[in-house]
Order: structure tokens, then C-alpha cells, then sequence
């Protein structure tokens, strides 16, 4: 590829690293652009090969900055929309110029993409915002900050300006260490953790699927740091050993990987009722219930995962955003079940 700084292209910038430039790539260049982009948005940037620096592309966030260097960025070139509006029901909890918050039922997809290019969420926020969503996401991801599985309920925000983009995924990058961004999951798991509270460390990567994930080592290359602190709520089907059949769990992330949840739990050995990828071989465990329950989680398709709480600053007032969601029939209906076991 030519070097980009001789290319008379408006979408490249160019940039200069001064004397006292250091640390990682993407953290120096969010900083140098002064937030016109996010650093979640560079970092996209360089992993797409993008940025250049000294005429070569660098595909590493975390490659330093060294004084003197010589940056550019290729932005890449607008794209007419995609994905066209369609009317499908929303449950908004609130909305105002800058957001809009809802809850996402089992089935709806976030965002178009391979086997899914319409009837998701995405679709029904551009018939039912407009032309108010944030461009920032991309035209098939238009003002999405986060996201949640297909079958994973619960409480999303949504941007609806660039600028209110760029706020909050700020705040989902930090995960609530610095600010006051909360996210509370609801999950029903096989069996009982060991402890009644406890931390799950382990780093997770890709288990040569396009999206199937699994625990790695460390120093494997695509090991991504994952933290779950999870809280044990109710125990069903308790035995006189301190075991029972199954127990409702409240997960907290510290990171937002994919799939960490479900990878998590399963990982140490207590995977989510009903979830096709990573319990599949706990299955056979709902014959050990009660025919009335057994027939409940039998018929429960979908992971037992439900985003129930949602904190965020908003990104004009500053004021601190909390929103909650209860759990949805089809879950309640297994939980009632194991109650009564």
C-alpha cells in the first residue's frame, strides 16, 4: 500500500507524536484526537489496519508510541444504510434526545449480520428513531453501544447522537471501575458454586468457531481478559450434603467479552439451564426433577440469562441512570418450577 501521507485523501488524518509521547497506540491516539473518536473506536481502527505509523500499517492497539513518529488514519468511507426499518415491537423504559433505554426479549438479535440481515433490534431502532440514531456504530450497527445474545434478555441502551455514543461507550469500556456504570445479570445454573460468593478470573478466546468462546491460557494469543464476580440468590432442590439441584446466581462482569457468562459458569462447573452451546451436556440432569419441573426446563430452549439492572451517567446531565427489568415469563416459569422441588 502507498504511504498514505502522500495520498490527498479528506478522510486521513495525520499526526505528529510530540516529545513526551508514550504508552499504548490506541490510548495516545484517542487522547491526540482530542474524543473525536473513542478509544474503543481506534482501537477498531488500528486491528482493521488503518492507522499507519511512519508509513506502515500497525494492527496492534497496544504497539507504543514513540516521540517523533508519524501517524495517520485512513477513516473509511461512509456507506450508504443497510438495513432498512421494520415494525417490530419495542419495550422502552425510557428515551429522550440523547438515549433510549428498553428491554430486549429472547430471539431478537442485536444488529444485522451472516444468516440475521433483518428482523433484529437494529431494524426496529431505525423505524421506530428515525435518522436521531448514532452513525458512530456503523450503518449496520448504528447507535449501539453494547450488546446482549440473541436469547439473552434484559436492559440495553441505545445512542441516539454521536456524542452521547462516544459518553457511554466510554463508560462500558471502563465497566463501572471509575464511574457509575452498574450491569447485574440474573442466571440459572446447574447445580450450586462451591462458595456462595466468588470471583472467575480466566481469560477467555475463541474455540475455532466464529463465535463460540472458551477459556485459554494467558499467553495464548487470543486470550482476552475475563473477569465474573457472581453472588449465589436461591438454591433449589437443597440435599442434606449441601448440594442441590439448581441455583439462581447474580453475575456481575468487569469485562464484557463474549459469551463470558455463559463460558464462566460453565467453566467451573455449574453451566446456565437451557443453554445449547456450553450445558448441552448437563441436559440430561432435568430427569432427576420432579415431573411437573422437569417438564418446565425441558421445554426452556434458550440460555437462562437475563440482564436485569442497568447504571449509567447520562451523557448530558451527568446524572446517574438506573434501570431495572423484571424477569421475563419464560424464565419465571422455571423458577417457580425449581422452587417448589
Amino acid at each position: 500500500m502507498n504511504d498514505p501521507f502522500k495520498q490527498a485523501d479528506p478522510l486521513r488524518k495525520a499526526l505528529i507524536a510530540g516529545e513526551d509521547a508514550e504508552g499504548r497506540l490506541d490510548a495516545w491516539l484517542a487522547g491526540a484526537l482530542g474524543g473525536d473518536l473513542s478509544r474503543n473506536r481506534v482501537k477498531a481502527l488500528i486491528e482493521q489496519g488503518a492507522v499507519f505509523i511512519n508509513g506502515t500499517a500497525v494492527t496492534e492497539p497496544k504497539r507504543k508510541i514513540k516521540p517523533g513518529d508519524s501517524l495517520a488514519i485512513v477513516m473509511p468511507e461512509a456507506e450508504d444504510a443497510e438495513p432498512q426499518g421494520e415494525d417490530i415491537p419495542l419495550e422502552v423504559l425510557y428515551e429522550d434526545r440523547d438515549l433510549i433505554v428498553l428491554a430486549k426479549p429472547a430471539g431478537l438479535v442485536v444488529h444485522p449480520g451472516a444468516g440475521n440481515w433483518t428482523g433484529t433490534l437494529v431494524n426496529a431502532l431505525i423505524h421506530h428513531c428515525g435518522d436521531s440514531l448514532s452513525g458512530i456504530g456503523g450503518v449496520k450497527r448504528p447507535g449501539i453501544v453494547h450488546r446482549l445474545d440473541k436469547e439473552t434478555t434484559g436492559v440495553m441502551v441505545v445512542a441516539k447522537n454521536d456524542l452521547a455514543h462516544r459518553h457511554l461507550a466510554d463508560q462500558f469500556a471502563d465497566h463501572g471501575r471509575t464511574g457509575p456504570l452498574e450491569r447485574a445479570y440474573r442466571a440459572i445454573v446447574w447445580g450450586r458454586p462451591r462458595t456462595l460468593k466468588g470471583t472467575i478470573d480466566a481469560p477467555l478466546g475463541r474455540a475455532g468457531d466464529r463465535t463460540k468462546r472458551t477459556v485459554k491460557k494467558e499467553d495464548t494469543d487470543d486470550a482476552r481478559e475475563a473477569i465474573t464476580h457472581y453472588t449465589v440468590v436461591e438454591r433449589y432442590g437443597e440435599k442434606p450434603d449441601a448440594t442441590c439441584v439448581a441455583s439462581l446466581v447474580e453475575c456481575r462482569l468487569e469485562t464484557g467479552r463474549t459469551h463470558q457468562i455463559r463460558v464462566h459458569m460453565a467453566h467451573i462447573g455449574h453451566p446456565l439451564i437451557g443453554d445449547p452451546e456450553y450445558g448441552a451436556a448437563f441436559k440430561t440432569k432435568a430427569n432427576l426433577l420432579p415431573d411437573v419441573a422437569r417438564t418446565v426446563v425441558n421445554g426452556f430452549h434458550r440460555q437462562a440469562l437475563h440482564a436485569y439492572l442497568l447504571a449509567f451517567e447520562h451523557p448530558s446531565t451527568g446524572k446517574t441512570m438506573r434501570f431495572e427489568a423484571p424477569v421475563p415469563a419464560d424464565m419465571q416459569a422455571v423458577i417457580d418450577a425449581l422452587q417448589a422441588v
